[in-house]
């Protein structure tokens, strides 16, 4: 398979945007922590707010399909920053 240089380029702002917007996330985490919120009621509403906005981009059967596949990822790592338990 051959990637064109437009292919590349689109990939990696793509990776650019989700890096930023992630840092943005983590920032709203931590201002949210420090006015006095717990962090797993932020995890939770932030976690509603994400299917919210997927559901609205992709409809419901595709973020199903989604989440369908969430408790692998879950389980190798993928959300992991530290050892694993």
């Amino acid at each position: 398979m051959i990637i064109d240089q437009n292919e590349a380029d689109d990939f990696h702002d793509v990776m650019e945007e989700k890096r930023a917007a992630l840092f943005y996330v983590k920032e709203a985490f931590a201002e949210a922590q420090l006015d006095g919120l717990d962090e797993d009621c932020v995890a939770h509403a932030a976690l509603f707010a994400a299917f919210h906005a997927l559901v609205s981009t992709y409809g419901e059967e595709a973020v199903a399909d989604f989440a369908e596949r969430l408790p692998d990822r879950v389980r190798a790592g993928c959300f992991s920053s530290g050892p694993r338990h």
